[in-house]
């Protein structure tokens, strides 16, 4: 069974990452470790696509 996108995102809290609003229902998460960012889109319920 896929992830949903909470927990995707619960798992970047972890790893350290922190959100950053973006439109609609994409959030942008950084990382003070890593260049770059990672965007997820999608409403906290829906499954997370590979």
């Amino acid at each position: 069974m896929p992830k949903k996108i909470r927990v995707l995102k619960q798992m970047l809290r972890q790893a350290g990452f922190r959100e950053i609003p973006g439109k609609g229902s994409h959030t942008n998460w950084i990382h003070p470790l890593y260049a770059g960012k990672l965007t997820v889109s999608g409403k906290d319920g829906n499954d997370a696509k590979p």
